[in-house]
C-alpha cells in the first residue's frame, strides 16, 4: 500500500467498525457501523467489501474509481498494492506479530495506569491470548473470541487471583475503552 493512499489508522478503525457491524444485535446497529465506515473510507477515496469465499471471511479496502455499478473493473485496477485485506477470522498475520504484541501491551499499561494492577494483570492476559493465538490486536477481537479466552484460556492460563476473577469481563471492557 503506498503511504499516501490509506492511513493504517483508519485501516484500523474500519476493521474494528466492520466487525462491530457483524457482531451487532439489530440490523439499525448494523447498518449505522457500515455507514461510519463508509463515510470514513469515503473521506480516502476507498470503499469497502467483505470477501467471504475465501476460508473465513477478507475485508478490503480498494479505491472508489475501481468500482462500478459494485463491481471491481479489472482495467480500472493500475496499482494492486493500493487495496488493503485485513482477515475477519482465524489468526492475524504472524509476520507482524511483534508489532501486534508491541500495540498490545501498550494498551495494557493504559489499563494498568488508569485502573490498578488487577485489571491491567487481566488485560495483560488478554493481549497475550489475542497475540499468542491469533496474532492480532487486542481491539479486532471477536465476540467468539472473547468467550474463548473468559471460559477456556483464562481460568488455565492466566492463574488469576480472587480479586482479577471478580472483575475479568470489566477489565476486558476496558481494555476495549482504552483503544478507543
Amino acid at each position: 500500500m503506498a503511504d499516501d493512499d490509506l492511513p493504517e489508522e483508519t485501516v484500523d478503525r474500519a476493521e474494528r467498525l466492520t466487525r462491530l457491524a457483524r457482531e451487532a444485535v439489530d440490523d439499525a446497529e448494523a447498518a449505522a457501523y457500515r455507514e461510519e465506515r463508509a463515510e470514513l473510507l469515503g473521506d480516502h477515496g476507498y470503499t469497502a467489501r467483505v470477501r467471504e469465499d475465501d476460508p473465513g471471511e477478507t475485508l478490503v479496502l480498494h479505491p472508489d474509481e475501481w468500482v462500478d455499478d459494485g463491481m471491481i473493473h479489472p482495467e480500472r485496477v493500475e496499482d494492486t498494492s493500493r487495496a488493503v485485506e485485513r482477515s475477519l477470522s482465524g489468526p492475524g498475520d504472524p509476520e507482524e506479530w511483534d508489532a501486534v504484541d508491541e500495540h498490545n501491551r501498550e494498551v495494557t499499561d493504559r489499563v494498568r495506569e488508569a485502573h490498578g494492577d488487577v485489571h491491567g494483570d487481566n488485560a495483560a492476559a488478554f493481549a497475550d491470548f489475542m497475540s499468542n493465538h491469533y496474532a492480532r490486536q487486542v481491539e479486532s477481537a471477536t465476540a467468539e473470541e472473547i468467550a474463548e479466552f473468559l471460559t477456556e484460556y483464562y481460568p488455565r492460563n492466566a492463574w488469576p487471583s480472587e480479586d482479577q476473577r471478580a472483575v475479568v469481563e470489566e477489565s476486558v471492557e476496558l481494555v476495549f475503552d482504552a483503544v478507543e
